[in-house]
């Protein structure tokens, strides 16, 4: 039996006391959860579809993909897939940069969707960000909501007006733990079939494709997070180009919050390492790359690997790859191949490859005594963001 899986067979007052209660089973459900997360939006399909149609033609849309923390990093992993699906000017950009920077990125003559991505639904920003944009654009900004949490104040706050739509997941993705993971993966998932929202029979088969990788991946990777977690480890460094950038930031996170800040970690493409944050890697970090699937992108990602080995920097190196790769096999021993189709996008692939971080994180929160369900001691920080002081645009406390 595998370590995730163990940890699940543990009794419930024991994960309970060990804060083991929700974190384990939330990694380990996401790929059925991912085809849960498709059955239920074909059945909002034509709803969707409607509300878009409202929007004007997709060539003529600029969409602004909006999240804070994890959720930034949802909108990223979902930019490529839904730019290429849309034919149209997609950016995902923090909501707590547009509350503050909304102006910036408004262009006049153009019309705006606006997606709203958040697991809880309750983030200060996230929240003040539909309002003000509500109140001030309300002929230019439409607005999309896609939540995990039907009674957060994105749905509530904001009914029947017919400047903005909800999609609201199933309530087993809101995770319960503090950190985000089935929440991320499936808020992804969402945003891929709203990318094949024109052509669902194209996107069913990678959603299935998705799942069956992530069913062989777990048990694999959670004995290497588990063997890679039993060694120390003071840094960590992932890397990914594109879409899987956006899972380097968000592995990096999940090692972060999991761990409280105790291992440091950095995110960064393979070919931007070399720019400046290469000279913080030392001989004791951890690197793990997650390998596109695409040449000559993935030559660029080995090559920066094996000048890695060269030099010594790393103790060890993870790679993911979409399939087994002989040129791998004199950099590493530690290989995860997804065996992903032929050609199986890049941009699809977030949702499989984020568990590795997530395994990390988790297995690494183990040994270093946190709770993974709650591993802040110090309470400095929660699961949702709700007490940030919100400023009207000329600095009013709102």
């Amino acid at each position: 039996m595998d370590p995730l899986s163990k940890l699940l067979e543990l009794p419930e007052k024991e994960r309970r006391s060990r804060g083991l209660l929700h974190t384990p089973g939330e990694i380990q459900q996401q790929p059925a959860t991912w085809r849960g997360t498709v059955e239920l939006l074909t059945q909002q399909r034509e709803q969707i579809l409607s509300f878009l149609h409202e929007c004007g033609p997709a060539e003529h849309l600029s969409v602004l993909l909006a999240g804070a923390g994890t959720s930034d990093y949802i909108g990223r992993a979902m930019a490529a897939v839904l730019r290429q699906q849309w034919q149209c000017e997609v950016a995902a950009v923090a909501s707590t940069e547009l509350l503050t920077n909304l102006e910036d990125y408004l262009l006049a003559g153009k019309n705006y969707l606006l997606i709203s991505l958040s697991r809880s639904g309750d983030s200060s920003e996230g929240v003040a960000l539909i309002q003000r944009a509500l109140e001030r654009y309300p002929d230019r900004i439409r607005h999309l909501v896609i939540t995990c949490n039907r009674n957060g104040a994105m749905v509530r706050q904001f009914p029947g007006n017919p400047a903005l739509a909800t999609v609201v997941l199933d309530d087993s993705v809101n995770d319960r733990g503090l950190a985000m993971t089935s929440s991320f993966s499936n808020l992804v998932v969402a945003g891929q079939f709203l990318a094949y929202i024109r052509t669902p029979e194209t996107y069913a088969p990678i959603v299935e494709h998705l799942a069956e990788m992530g069913e062989r991946l777990l048990p694999v990777a959670a004995n290497l997070a588990a063997r890679i977690a039993g060694k120390p480890a003071d840094q960590v460094c992932f890397l990914g180009t594109g879409a899987l950038e956006a899972i380097a930031d968000e592995s990096a996170l999940k090692v972060l919050e999991l761990n409280a800040g105790r291992i440091h970690t950095i995110a960064q493409s393979p070919l931007g390492l070399r720019h400046g944050p290469l000279s913080s890697l030392d001989a004791a970090t951890l690197v793990v790359a997650f390998l596109s699937g695409e040449e000559p992108r993935a030559q660029y990602e080995i090559d920066l690997l094996t000048e890695l080995c060269e030099k010594q920097l790393g103790s060890r190196l993870v790679v993911v790859t979409p399939t087994s790769d002989n040129r791998l096999t004199a950099l590493t021993p530690n290989i995860l191949s997804l065996e992903a189709p032929n050609h199986f996008p890049d941009s699809c692939r977030p949702p499989v490859d984020v568990i590795v971080g997530q395994l990390l994180g988790l297995f690494f929160s183990i040994q270093n005594g946190f709770a993974p369900d709650s591993p802040s001691p110090s309470g400095a920080i929660s699961r949702v963001v709700s007490h940030v002081k919100i400023y009207s645009h000329n600095g009013v406390s709102a």
